[in-house]
């Protein structure tokens, strides 16, 4: 009897690392031979064999036409019953390289859409490109999963292969367990930041500091609120000089905190009052569905993937071109109603625990 083998692909070794090990695990202790493609050269617990694709971010990079190459030859040397591959030039290739290996007919095909790169309100002519090569892809796919509604809802226009079907899973699981273990201690965080009074009332936003997740826009409203809230930000990127500058420009550089990449993201998040989520596109952001189980309140902004997360009894959806003010409002006007949203949140964040989403996948996969 010949062993049964799963394939994880997605573009770079930190997606696999990020998202999905717990499902390596999954197909390890179900008795699978699990294999990883991806860029890099990581080992994975859980992996019995890894390749090093050389797949480019960019998908109009010559490099990806080399790991398509390159993936294919492991197609046709290995005879996997499970494909699952993920991001946009990952599951591309990944679908494409399948399609034309001598095992196309015996391969269960899956593709988790991680937010696709058409949406509501992007560019028109990109919106048209990325529509086109998702349904092209869908042709060549069994299982298309995505991670929220209006995603779902553009996926069920696509012709999938023969049989094939489009589900619906809420992102790949946050390990709520390990929240509700994470310690804290607030006041040893207000000494570390050198926020001096405890009355204070701690704004939080978790994730890259770029253009996309517009941070300004809070610092911005800052400027509007007392002097006893103060606005942390956990994370790097390319615009921390520009939100510097407009934090001096506004006259709040004391009061907004760059903590960096931080790995003890829970517990400071039970240390802060509201989580605050401007971005401007999202799939399914897990810093909110984590700052939920950790009983924040969240202010985000109305797109695709906040609105399936947060609603009234937990917070706040908010129209991005009125961002500043309507937060400022919300945070003057609006403080006494945060206490019951805590709670609310912690319940409802259970929908997309680890162990919820893991029980999901197990039906997709045929596991059960």
């Amino acid at each position: 009897m010949k062993d049964k083998k799963v394939l994880f692909v997605a573009h770079v070794d930190g997606h696999i690392q990020a998202f999905h090990i717990p499902y390596l695990k999954l197909f390890k202790e179900e008795g699978y031979v699990v294999g990883v493609a991806s860029n890099g050269d990581k080992i994975f617990d859980y992996c019995d064999h890894k390749y090093n694709i050389c797949f480019q971010r960019n998908p109009l990079s010559p490099k990806n036409i080399k790991a398509y190459k390159m993936l294919k030859k492991v197609l046709d040397d290995n005879e996997y019953d499970i494909i699952h591959c993920h991001t946009p030039v990952g599951g591309f290739v990944a679908r494409l390289a399948n399609k034309n290996s001598i095992h196309y007919k015996t391969t269960k095909m899956i593709y988790t859409a991680h937010g696709f790169h058409f949406f509501k309100g992007n560019n028109p002519v990109k919106n048209f490109i990325f529509r086109t090569i998702e349904k092209y892809a869908a042709k060549y796919t069994d299982i298309l999963i995505t991670i929220n509604k209006e995603d779902y809802e553009n996926a069920l226009k696509f012709k999938l292969k023969e049989n094939g079907k489009v589900e619906y899973v809420p992102g790949v699981g946050i390990d709520t367990d390990v929240i509700k273990k994470t310690k804290y201690d607030r006041n040893k965080f207000l000494d570390d930041t050198r926020i001096d009074n405890n009355e204070t009332t701690l704004l939080l936003s978790v994730g890259e500091i770029n253009r996309n997740k517009n941070q300004e826009v809070v610092i911005k409203a800052l400027a509007k609120l007392p002097e006893t809230y103060h606005y942390i930000l956990c994370g790097i990127g390319e615009n921390k000089e520009n939100l510097e500058k407009i934090a001096k420009e506004k006259n709040v550089f004391n009061r907004v905190h760059f903590l960096g990449f931080r790995n003890d993201i829970f517990s400071i998040m039970k240390c802060c009052d509201i989580f605050v989520f401007p971005s401007k596109r999202e799939g399914l952001p897990v810093s909110v569905m984590e700052a939920m189980a950790c009983g924040l309140p969240c202010i985000v902004s109305d797109i695709r993937g906040n609105h399936d997360l947060v609603d009234q009894k937990g917070g706040y959806v908010i129209k991005l071109d009125n961002f500043e003010n309507d937060l400022s409002d919300i945070l003057i006007n609006k403080k006494n109603h945060f206490d019951n949203m805590k709670k609310y949140n912690r319940e409802k964040s259970e929908m997309f625990s680890l162990k919820a989403i893991l029980s999901k996948m197990k039906s997709i996969y045929g596991l059960e």
